[in-house]
């Protein structure tokens, strides 16, 4: 017998009586070779075969007899997952599982990860949306926070949380939303989940039916259009303009479960609705008895003019249900966001919560929390503000001179991306420049995935936390140079 492999010789030995065993060489019910005569066969220590055939008697491979030796056992335990060798006669292969009609609606969407997802790794200037600045997280403050509490942790960290989520975390953000965001409402209305994407299932568990109507923007968050579609739900797209969802052109008749918006920066268009659409949004939910999901997701950047009030801080009627973040402000990885629904709700988004994993993650609530109460997320947040300012001016002064008037640049106001329409290029040349740039280093993504029925024009969507001043100066540059490349490309037209 042969050791191959790398790593202590007892491990060594171990594998290779185990393949021996599984491939069928030593047959259930063969005797093993003593220790001292496979130590001296194999010219090992008798300890190191002693420890291999006691890891082989633990695992359940062989059996002792007393005064007759070892034996490898009749039922192996990996005997269902042993290599699979091909034989003359294969059994039928097994019909496919049947899926509920909820695992098919997912698998029949378009991959989610596919708009978003770099063309390939490695990318120099990656304008990717989505992701924060991570080098300008404050690290040693985060870490300082996680210290003291694994220092002092209490044994509820170690039980399971409730539902709702850790009581000091949840009265932090009814606080700062209160004061940054106009948001009317208590702790006891905060739900802590795992992220907005979460928020979006719970909502759509909470309210939705399979045949329910939903409206959506047109264009629209993809992630958002997926949960309700998965849900069964009929969509509604209702066009939006620079000032967000097209109110005017909601629906007046039939019934209507749902709108889905993103008043303070329309993901991805970036229009900012004003009070008085957000006032007749309210009174159209009122009137035909639909709730309204407010998507936040980025309102703590605002270049140009104080934020507007959340539609939820108008809501009388207990209309509107509230999702934010904290994953696009602070790391994408920390998972921890918030649903603020009226007070009625709360047992019921609850007990979904329960249903769906129990709680999020406790321990890292209370280092939230603290982070919060402490100061250090507001801080930060200014910070980013002014980085995330610099960045932005820096896109919009590269995007006029390598561009200038061949392209159209709309919602900058606000957020952490743009998007950039190319005059001249024929929506079919995207994917081409995609990965033409892609090749020179230089990542960016289409516009027209978030859209039911995708423009004629060319888009593409910019973001721009992660990149510095410099990198995106040199990315825009490249890109430029990318487009002279398309025969169509650049064409001075007017704008569609």
């Amino acid at each position: 017998m042969t050791l191959h492999g790398r790593g202590p010789l007892n491990q060594r030995l171990f594998q290779g009586l185990r393949r021996s065993i599984l491939e069928g060489r030593l047959a259930p019910g063969v005797r093993l070779p003593s220790t001292r005569a496979l130590a001296e066969d194999l010219g090992l220590s008798r300890n190191v075969v002693l420890m291999a055939f006691d890891k082989l008697l633990d695992e359940g491979y062989v059996e002792a007899r007393v005064g007759s030796g070892t034996y490898v056992s009749a039922a192996l335990p990996d005997a269902a997952i042993a290599p699979w060798r091909p034989r003359r006669r294969e059994a039928p292969l097994a019909p496919p599982p049947r899926l509920s009609a909820h695992a098919r609606r997912v698998i029949a969407l378009a991959p989610l990860p596919a708009p978003t997802a770099p063309l390939r790794s490695g990318l120099k200037y990656e304008f990717r949306y989505g992701l924060p600045a991570i080098a300008d997280f404050p690290s040693e403050a985060w870490s300082r926070v996680i210290a003291r509490r694994a220092r002092g942790l209490r044994i509820t960290s170690l039980r399971y949380g409730r539902a709702r989520g850790y009581q000091p975390l949840r009265e932090a953000i009814a606080e700062y939303v209160t004061r940054a965001r106009g948001i009317v409402a208590a702790a006891d209305q905060v739900v802590v989940v795992n992220g907005s994407q979460q928020a979006l299932d719970l909502v759509a568990r909470l309210l939705l039916d399979p045949g329910d109507r939903v409206v959506v923007e047109e264009p629209c968050y993809q992630g958002a259009r997926h949960v309700f579609a998965a849900a069964g739900a009929r969509l509604v797209p209702v066009p939006v303009d620079e000032a967000g969802l097209d109110v005017a052109r909601l629906p007046r008749r039939g019934a209507v479960r749902l709108a889905y918006v993103t008043p303070s920066h329309q993901f991805p268009l970036g229009g900012i609705m004003p009070p008085w659409r957000r006032l007749e949004l309210l009174r159209w939910a009122e009137a035909i008895g639909a709730h309204v999901l407010e998507d936040d997701y980025d309102s703590e950047f605002r270049y140009e003019s104080r934020p507007v009030e959340a539609v939820q801080g108008l809501d009388r009627s207990g209309r509107v249900l509230y999702a934010g973040t904290f994953s696009k402000v602070l790391f994408p990885s920390l998972r921890i966001g918030y649903l603020i629904v009226p007070t009625g709700m709360v047992p019921a988004v609850a007990a979904l919560k329960f249903l769906m994993d129990m709680h999020t993650t406790a321990f890292e609530q209370e280092v939230l929390a603290d982070f919060i109460v402490e100061g250090h997320f507001e801080r930060y947040l200014r910070r980013s503000r002014t980085r995330n300012a610099a960045r932005r001016a820096a896109l919009l002064a590269a995007l006029d001179e390598h561009l200038g008037d061949r392209v159209e640049v709309v919602g900058a106001n606000a957020g952490v991306h743009v998007v950039v329409w190319l005059r001249g290029v024929e929506a079919s040349q995207v994917e081409a420049i995609r990965h033409r740039a892609a090749a020179q280093g230089v990542g960016i993504n289409s516009v027209a995935p978030h859209y039911l029925h995708p423009p004629r024009r060319a888009g593409l969507l910019f973001g721009y936390a992660c990149l510095s001043e410099r990198d995106i100066r040199a990315g825009v540059a490249i890109l430029s140079r990318v487009l002279r490349e398309f025969p169509q490309a650049l064409r001075r037209r007017p704008s569609a």
